[in-house]
C-alpha cells in the first residue's frame, strides 16, 4: 500500500471511528463548549409568574436530573447548566433576552416562555441565530403557521385546541350566544379569531367581542355591559389567563353575572388560577387542560416531587416544560451532538410517552407536538378532598381532533 492510499484508509476509518462515538448512549458526543445550557425565558414577576415563572426553572432542572439519572456515564451530555431570565411579557425585552441567552451565556435551547408576542419574537431570533426554541407557554398559532421556522418548536397547547374543546362544547350544550372578551395582543387576538370560528362551526353567534388592556385589573366596563347586549349573551367568553383572568373572575362574581344569566366560559384556565380564586369562585366551569397533576399514578407521582421542591403543584405548563427538556435531552442523546440541525432531525417526528404525554408527536411538516387534550370542570369546594384537587376531567379529545391540520403557509 502506498504512503497516500495507507493514509486515506487511516483517514476513513477514523471517521468511521468519530462517528461511532458520537452515537446513540455514546459517551464521546460532540458538545458545543464542552457543556449543554438550558435556558429558560418566562414571565418571572407578572400575570403569568404564578403558571409558570420561577417554578417552570424547577421542572427543567428536574428534567435534567432524571437525565443524568437514566444515563450516567453514558450520557452524551455530561455536564448541564440551566439558566434563567424574566421577559416581562414584553416582545422587545423577550427580544434582547432571547439575544442574551444565546450569545453570552451560549444557551443551546431556550424553552417556556409565555406571552404569544414574546414568544413570536423569540421565535425570530432563534430562526436568524440557528438555535433551538421549544416554546410551552404561549397559545398563538402562527408558530406552526405562517411565522414557523426549522428551529421553533410548539409544545403544550395552542388556540386551536382551546377553542375546538371549550367553544365547541359549550355552544353544542346549549348556549349559543357568546359575548368575547380578550386581551388586545397576539394571544388574545388569536383566540378571538379560532373562539370565534369554533363558535361558529358549532351552529353558535358571536354577539360581541370586544378587546381589552394588557394587562389589565379593571374589566368593570366590559362585565356591566354584558347583560344589555343584544341579543343577550348567554356565556361570556373570557379569553384572558393567570392574573388577569383572576381579576376577571372575581370582578365577574362581583357583578353576579351569572345571576343575570351570562354564563362564564375561559378560553386558557391553570391550577394557579382556581387555587388563587378558590373552587367555588369557579364551580362547574368548563375549560380546556392539556394535562392535571391528578389525573392518573404517574402524574401525581411526578407531582409529588415537584411540590416538594415547590411546595405548590405544577400547572400543565410546568409538566410541558419538564417534557420539552427532557425530549431536547433524549434527542441530544440519540443524536450524539447538541448541534442545533442535529437535534431538529432527531425531534421531528418523534413519538413523546412520557409524564407529560403518552400520545405525543412532533410533526415534521410544522413542529407541532400533537397530543390529546381534555375537556375539564371545576368542582365545587364541597368536591375537593385534598388542597389543589380542583379538576374532574370530562372527556378526552384525541389528539388527531384536538389540533389543526398543518397550514400550508409554515415553510420550514
Amino acid at each position: 500500500m502506498t504512503l497516500v492510499r495507507r493514509s486515506a484508509a487511516l483517514a476513513t476509518a477514523g471517521a468511521l471511528l468519530a462517528g461511532c462515538a458520537g452515537g446513540p448512549g455514546g459517551g464521546g458526543g460532540k458538545i458545543s463548549d464542552g457543556k449543554v445550557v438550558l435556558a429558560v425565558l418566562t414571565d418571572e414577576s407578572g400575570v403569568y409568574a404564578d403558571l409558570s415563572g420561577k417554578n417552570a426553572v424547577q421542572a427543567v432542572k428536574m428534567a435534567v436530573a432524571d437525565y443524568k439519572a437514566k444515563y450516567g456515564d453514558k450520557a452524551v451530555a455530561k455536564k448541564i447548566e440551566v439558566v434563567d431570565a424574566d421577559h416581562q411579557n414584553k416582545p422587545d425585552i423577550a427580544n434582547s433576552k432571547a439575544q442574551e441567552l444565546y450569545d453570552r451565556q451560549k444557551a443551546d435551547l431556550i424553552v417556556d416562555v409565555p406571552t404569544s408576542s414574546a414568544a413570536l419574537a423569540v421565535a425570530t431570533v432563534a430562526k436568524n441565530k440557528k438555535k433551538l426554541f421549544i416554546d410551552v407557554g404561549a397559545a398563538s398559532t402562527e408558530l406552526e403557521g405562517k411565522q414557523c421556522n426549522k428551529y421553533t418548536f410548539h409544545y403544550g397547547y395552542n388556540s386551536y385546541m382551546l377553542a375546538h374543546g371549550t367553544g365547541s362544547e359549550v355552544t353544542k350544550d346549549g348556549s349559543k350566544n357568546w359575548y368575547i372578551v380578550y386581551p388586545d395582543y397576539a394571544f388574545g387576538q388569536d383566540m378571538q379569531k379560532t373562539f370565534t370560528a369554533a363558535v361558529k362551526e358549532s351552529g353558535g353567534t358571536v354577539v360581541k367581542s370586544d378587546p381589552t388592556p394588557f394587562p389589565n385589573d379593571n374589566f368593570s366596563t366590559f362585565l356591566l355591559k354584558a347583560p344589555g347586549l343584544k341579543p343577550k349573551p348567554q356565556v361570556l367568553g373570557a379569553m384572558q389567563a393567570g392574573g388577569d383572568l383572576v381579576n376577571l373572575v372575581k370582578q365577574y362574581n362581583e357583578y353576579k353575572l351569572r345571576d343575570k344569566g351570562v354564563g362564564l366560559a375561559t378560553g386558557l384556565m391553570f391550577i394557579t388560577d382556581i387555587h388563587s380564586l378558590g373552587p367555588d369562585a369557579l364551580a362547574g366551569t368548563r375549560f380546556t387542560d392539556f394535562w392535571y397533576w391528578n389525573a392518573n399514578q404517574g402524574n401525581r407521582a411526578w407531582a409529588d416531587k415537584f411540590q416538594a421542591k415547590t411546595g405548590k403543584r405544577p400547572t400543565a405548563v410546568h409538566a410541558a416544560d419538564y417534557s420539552a427538556a427532557l425530549q431536547y435531552l433524549e434527542a441530544v442523546q440519540r443524536g450524539g451532538t447538541d448541534k442545533s440541525d442535529g437535534v431538529v432531525k432527531q425531534l421531528e417526528g418523534h413519538q413523546v410517552n412520557d409524564v407529560f404525554t403518552a400520545t405525543g408527536t412532533i410533526r415534521p411538516q410544522d413542529h407541532l407536538l400533537v397530543h390529546d387534550a381534555y375537556i375539564a370542570q371545576v368542582k365545587p369546594g364541597s368536591e375537593v378532598k385534598e388542597p389543589w384537587d380542583y379538576e374532574k376531567i370530562l372527556k378526552t379529545i384525541p389528539a388527531a381532533q384536538a389540533f389543526q391540520q398543518p397550514d400550508a403557509a409554515c415553510r420550514l
